[in-house]
């Protein structure tokens, strides 16, 4: 098992060497119980890097991030580093009575130090001593540091964050939100030579992704970051290191952008299924020639017709014999040596008809929820983006809409039989203790789809093992999967999609957007997600806002 050093939320290391720094991990191995995290990862970060650690829930991403930190040893493989470098963390530590003056004091201690030999080395020279090498050394290292502007460069990323700049607060008694904008802004601001952080876009506005994406193209020096945004990933990354499965057990590092890793994956994928496909065919037409040798024997027609001499039904007979040995010895050679690739989704095709009526909508409230009328009318294949602010009402319209909760005024009609199904932030009322295939087909018997829904399986969703999970036991990931499963399941004509990019990995956000532009269903999604917003700028948008914003 990997050993770590105490928790802290985030982790100022080493001292600066500017364009020489560099992480260089080298046959990483990390195994978490029987199971193996980690598998050979080589990856380098240096000066310049712009690398996205990318791959499914699960797949090792902060694990990797902590050992390119030194604050996780692995099991096996070397890791060196040159250079200062600070790592922010999801996890939020308990912060006593420190202060976000402690932070940036924390942070800033080298710049504070470089100055202070740079005073005593001008001070000995001053006063006649020989100390021009000790001036030299501290001019050069308060230089490289910027040292000067060190507590300006905080402040600016302070404010670019809207975080709080008050060095007297006491960090405990700030939201989590926050506490995270103050770490995060404290470590852009002190500038290292190596930036890693493990989701950085959690807790930003609008205003704060746009400083954090500029922020981060313009670090001097190297970043490695761990993210599910998107847009972050492709604002800012230049090479991916993929964790996720490989027909050789691998990572990949890919070059080329955001588009380079999406479409590489694709190829290395597809290359993949088809290579097992073609050993699966071929192993089951060497299992049916075995079979038939097999059943020619025991059926006896390598028999002559009578008549036949002797010396030639021996012959034929040996004959029958050595082809089912030789059928036998192929399929005994034959393996199928490449792995079973990873599930794809395969989302169900939708019955529902273009144009078909499916709700009408005029003068929509929910009292202190939806303050401004919604009107709208929804048919078949139609396409919607709900927009605004938290605390406009999004949730709660799709609620009002999929007749899980009632309006306070206005009128709501929907289509006869009509299906609406919703995929809400909130994970459904289960029974935590069945596996999730059971939640599944208890859901299926309840709507009266079962028999005439696909099996979760088929769906791409989940694992085998994952659906042997018990739902209490699952991740949010394997959740909203089981839970997006359970809407497709019911052959909606209209779904709802309530920030559906929430727990999913990149690749299956890509997935489903893929999916939701070839759907008949209707759609409506609300989400904040702005890769998800740009993929459906074509659609038609309906902006909420509460009573006091504009």
């Amino acid at each position: 098992m990997p050993t770590s050093q105490p928790l802290s939320s985030c982790v100022w290391d080493g001292t600066p060497h500017g364009a020489a720094a560099h992480i260089r991990a080298e046959s990483i191995h990390v195994t978490l119980g029987n199971r193996t995290l980690l598998n050979g990862v080589d990856v380098t970060v240096s000066s310049g890097s712009r690398l996205a650690i990318a791959g499914e829930n699960g797949r090792g991403k902060t694990t990797l991030l902590h050992v390119l930190a030194g604050v996780l040893k692995p099991d096996l493989g070397v890791v060196s580093r040159l250079g200062s470098l600070a790592l922010v963390k999801q996890e939020m530590a308990i912060e006593g009575a420190r202060r976000v003056g402690d932070l940036i004091a924390e942070a800033t201690a080298p710049a504070r130090q470089a100055l202070s030999a740079l005073d005593s080395a001008t001070v000995a020279l001053a006063n006649g001593h020989d100390a021009s090498d000790a001036y030299s050394d501290a001019l050069e290292a308060a230089t490289a540091l910027d040292a000067w502007d060190a507590e300006r460069r905080v402040d600016i990323a302070l404010a670019g964050l809207n975080a709080c700049a008050d060095r007297n607060r006491v960090l405990s008694t700030l939201s989590v939100g926050q506490r995270y904008r103050v770490r995060l802004a404290v470590a852009l601001g002190s500038t290292p030579d190596l930036l890693l952080l493990d989701e950085p876009t959690n807790h930003l506005d609008a205003a704060g992704l746009t400083f954090l994406t500029q922020r981060l193209r313009d670090h001097p020096g190297g970043v490695a970051l761990v993210s599910h945004d998107r847009a972050l990933l492709r604002d800012v990354a230049t090479s991916f290191l993929d964790l996720d499965p490989t027909r050789d057990g691998l990572p990949r590092l890919y070059t080329g952008g955001y588009p380079g890793w999406v479409e590489a994956r694709r190829r290395d994928r597809l290359a993949w299924e088809q290579e097992h496909a073609a050993q699966r065919a071929h192993h089951a037409e060497l299992t049916r020639a075995a079979a038939e040798a097999r059943s020619r024997l025991s059926q006896g027609r390598w028999r002559p017709d009578k008549g036949t001499g002797k010396h030639q039904r021996a012959t034929r007979a040996a004959g029958v014999v050595q082809a089912f040995n030789r059928r036998v010895e192929d399929l005994e050679r034959h393996e199928v040596s490449v792995p079973e690739p990873p599930m794809r989704l395969s989302w169900p095709t939708s019955s529902t008809r273009t144009g078909q009526a499916i709700l009408n909508a005029s003068g929509l409230t929910v009292t202190d929820r939806l303050d401004s009328p919604v009107s709208l009318n929804v048919s078949g294949s139609d396409r919607m983006v709900i927009t605004g602010p938290n605390g406009a009402g999004k949730s709660t319209l799709l609620a009002v809409l999929a007749q899980r909760l009632a309006p306070s005024t206005g009128h709501l009609w929907v289509g006869p039989e009509t299906r609406i199904s919703l995929l809400s932030q909130e994970i459904p009322d289960w029974d935590h203790d069945h596996p999730a295939h059971i939640a599944y087909e208890t859901h299926l018997a309840r709507i009266g789809r079962r028999g005439r829904a696909p099996s979760l399986g088929s769906l791409g969703l989940l694992e085998a093992a994952a659906a042997r999970t018990p739902v209490g036991r699952m991740s949010q990931g394997q959740q909203r999967r089981l839970h997006l499963a359970m809407c497709l399941a019911e052959d909606p004509d209209l779904l709802l999609l309530d920030e559906p990019t929430n727990h999913l990995s990149t690749s299956l956000v890509n997935d489903i957007t893929t999916e939701l532009l070839n759907t008949s269903c209707a759609v409506v999604v609300a989400t904040h997600d702005r890769q998800m917003l740009t993929d459906l700028a074509h659609w038609p948008q309906l902006h909420l806002a509460p009573k006091d914003l504009p």
